[in-house]
Parts: C-alpha cells; sequence; structure tokens
C-alpha cells in the first residue's frame, strides 16, 4: 500500500465562497451572528460577523464548526444525541452538543466545516447549510496513510532496536492528530505523551520541534507559550513534494539528540517511499501568490531551497545566517537594505543565525519592483526603510 495519498482541503478562496454564501442568508433573514469556517481538524479559516451578534457567539460558532470537521456530521446530531438521554457524549473530546455546525464535503469527502451561533439553533444551522450549498474550492495536498505512518514507526523502530534503546515513537497526520504509536515494552510511560506532542508540534508548525527548544535555550523563553507546541527536540515534519503530509516525534532514547537523529531517519524512509527523489515542478499561479503575500511566509520547502512570499510593513532587525543565502526579487513596494558591516551587540536566536538592532557601517540597496538583491550566506543584512505593504519573493539557499 502506498505511504502517502492524495486528498483535498477547503482553501482560502474556497472558505471565502463559503462564508459569503452564509453571510448572505444571515443578512436577508435579519440575522446576528457570527459564522466560522474550519479546515478539516477544526481549525479556524474565516470568521464573519454580522452586526450586533452578542459577543459570545464567536468562540461557540467555532466550536460549532470543530465539532462537525472531527466528527464529520451535523453537531445536530451530538445534541441529538444529548437531548435523547445519552448524555455521555458531553464528554466527547472536542466537540459540542449545540446545533448549527456542517460538514463540507467535496467528492465524498469533508474537507473542512461551518459554524453558525447568535440566533435559534434552527436558525443558526439554517445559515450554515446556506454556506455549506455554497460552490467553494479546494485544493489537493499529500496525506500520510495508516501504512505510511506504520513505515515511518517502523524503521525508526528497527533502528531503535538495534541500539537497544526503547522509545516511543508517534505518528501524526498533518493536522497533528495521531496515525500510529510504536511503544516498546520497555518504554517509560510518560514518553507516549511526550512522543505525540513533539510529532503534533512538527506537524502544525510545519517545522522540527527542535527549532522551539534551541529558540527556549538562546533568548526566547517565549516559545513556551505555542498554543499546541513543545520545545522539545525529537519532533520532525514528514514532507512529500515540499508540503508537510505528517510528521513524527520520539521520546525515551538514550538523549534528546538521539530522539531527535531517529525521528529523521524515521521521516527520511517515509519520503523516500513516496519518491520525493523525483524531482517535479511547482507551478503558483498569480492569483494564489497575491494572496500568499497578503499574509506573507514561507509556501515552498523542499529541504536544498525554501520559497518565502516576504511582506514587511516596517523596518527590521539586522539577520544574519551562517549557513544561508537570500535571493530576493521585489514584487511590488519600495525598500532600504544595508547589507555588511559589522553586528552591534548580537544575539543567537538558532544555530548560525544572529540577530541585532544595528550594524556599524554596511552598504545601503534602494530597492524598486523587479529588482533582485543576492545576499550571501554569513553577510548582515537589514530593512532599514520599507513602504507598507512591501512584497517580495525570497529564495532561501542552504549552504
Amino acid at each position: 500500500m502506498p505511504a502517502t495519498r492524495t486528498r483535498k482541503i477547503l482553501d482560502v478562496k474556497g472558505a471565502d465562497s463559503v462564508i459569503a454564501a452564509a453571510e448572505q442568508a444571515a443578512l436577508r433573514d435579519g440575522r446576528r451572528v457570527v459564522i466560522a469556517v474550519v479546515d478539516p481538524w477544526g481549525r479556524l479559516l474565516q470568521l464573519r460577523r454580522t452586526e450586533n451578534t452578542q459577543a459570545a457567539s464567536d468562540r461557540v460558532a467555532i466550536d460549532k464548526a470543530r465539532t462537525a470537521a472531527i466528527f464529520v456530521r451535523p453537531s445536530r446530531d451530538i445534541e441529538a444525541q444529548v437531548s435523547g438521554g445519552r448524555l455521555g457524549a458531553l464528554a466527547l473530546h472536542g466537540a459540542v452538543a449545540l446545533t448549527g455546525g456542517i460538514p463540507l464535503v467535496a467528492d465524498g469527502e469533508v474537507v473542512g466545516a461551518i459554524g453558525t451561533s447568535g440566533e435559534t439553533p434552527d436558525q443558526d444551522e439554517a445559515i450554515s447549510i446556506a454556506g455549506a450549498q455554497a460552490s467553494f474550492s479546494t485544493r489537493q495536498v499529500p496525506a500520510l496513510t495508516r501504512d505510511g505512518a506504520r513505515l515511518a514507526a517502523e524503521a525508526t523502530a528497527a533502528v531503535a532496536s538495534a541500539r537497544q534503546v526503547w522509545p516511543v515513537v508517534a505518528v501524526v497526520d498533518a493536522g497533528g492528530e495521531l496515525l500510529h504509536l510504536w511503544r516498546p515494552d520497555r518504554a517509560q510511560v510518560a514518553s507516549v505523551q511526550v512522543a505525540t506532542d513533539k510529532a503534533r508540534t512538527a506537524a502544525i508548525f510545519r517545522r522540527p520541534s527542535k527549532d522551539f527548544e534551541e529558540q527556549a535555550a538562546h533568548g526566547r523563553p517565549s516559545a513556551l507559550h505555542l498554543a499546541g507546541g513543545v520545545p522539545l527536540q525529537g519532533g520532525i515534519p514528514i514532507a512529500v513534494d515540499g508540503q508537510v503530509a505528517g510528521a513524527i516525534g520520539v521520546s525515551g532514547a538514550s538523549s534528546a539528540d538521539e530522539d531527535n537523529e531517529l525521528a529523521v531517519l524515521g521521516a527520511a524512509a517515509v519520503e523516500a517511499a513516496a519518491g520525493n527523489g523525483t524531482a517535479t515542478a511547482t507551478h503558483v499561479p498569480a492569483s494564489e501568490l497575491a494572496e500568499l503575500f497578503s499574509a506573507g511566509g514561507l509556501f515552498l520547502d523542499v529541504g536544498a531551497y525554501k520559497l518565502d512570499a516576504g511582506r514587511r510593513a516596517a523596518p527590521g532587525e539586522v539577520e544574519y545566517h551562517e549557513q544561508t543565502a537570500d535571493i530576493m526579487h521585489v514584487v511590488a513596494g519600495t525598500a532600504t537594505v544595508r547589507t555588511g558591516g559589522q553586528l552591534v551587540a548580537p544575539r543567537t536566536v538558532a544555530p548560525g543565525e544572529l540577530r541585532a538592532a544595528s550594524t556599524d557601517g554596511g552598504t545601503d540597496h534602494d530597492l524598486a519592483p523587479g529588482d533582485v538583491l543576492v545576499v550571501p550566506a554569513g553577510v548582515p543584512h537589514q530593512f532599514t526603510a520599507v513602504s507598507d505593504p512591501f512584497h517580495y519573493l525570497v529564495v532561501k539557499v542552504e549552504g
């Protein structure tokens, strides 16, 4: 069986379409509501509040939508169970027994959900149904299969057993939910939760959990406050064609470093089975790129290089990447970037990564649309002035 498959999830435009249709239905009938749209794991994608809606409805709308998404059914079904005397349904993790949440389905698969709160249960549900009946777009993403999760765990287990260490190995999907767990007889009990936490962190933050441990250890203790994350190394994303399909977490080997090493081996086994060694092209249409620039952030990570939709609205700190070169192409706006010079009072934020408030000396570069600036690895650089907004594509090449 294949290690990964392709699934559909609601995209940003699709969420916009759903919430617009629901809002239109609410306004037509004079309803005062909050409307929430979530992804298949119940995480918020869009939220809309009509005028004069009660304050508490935002949380309730999200809860209803999450219930519909993760239980793959209208939230009315849970309320009906409770009203019918099955009070144990009130203990279902992640569920609320409140009518108004409706799954969003494409080709027989739940790709997200919508929840509405603010009016009567039937009125809330009618608005959610109107949103769910809208024509909405989705995108295809790789997803780890049960067999892929088992492959990751067994590859890790084989190495661990050969070394006579007995960690717990947890493998989760792209939303951080458990798919497979390997727990040897000699594993410590606490490692079950720790391994799962590490895997979840790597999945939902799309990066190794080690990144957060290094941040916490090198002057950024606020990394401890990241929702759903743990700053403990040993969690590694499993990427397919540059997209995270799941993650693996290891806890209880001889050291934290070995936890991380074993997790890397497990992830590599799945990535090899999924055919990551075969080069593929990535096409990002202009309309999608414009949406990426609206928030900014990394959107392609293939190991040797990364592609970032850079967005700035104000100057920033000096950055120094010991092993990474930045190739910037200006798309919109103007900026001044200072390169070179000596960092003033630098601080380490991660291995090979420094930050500083300013530099002593350096060369200024005035950038405008169409310009390209190449910053080699080991060269300090700082945005000293930018327009609001300033959009630029950044190719990050690992040395």
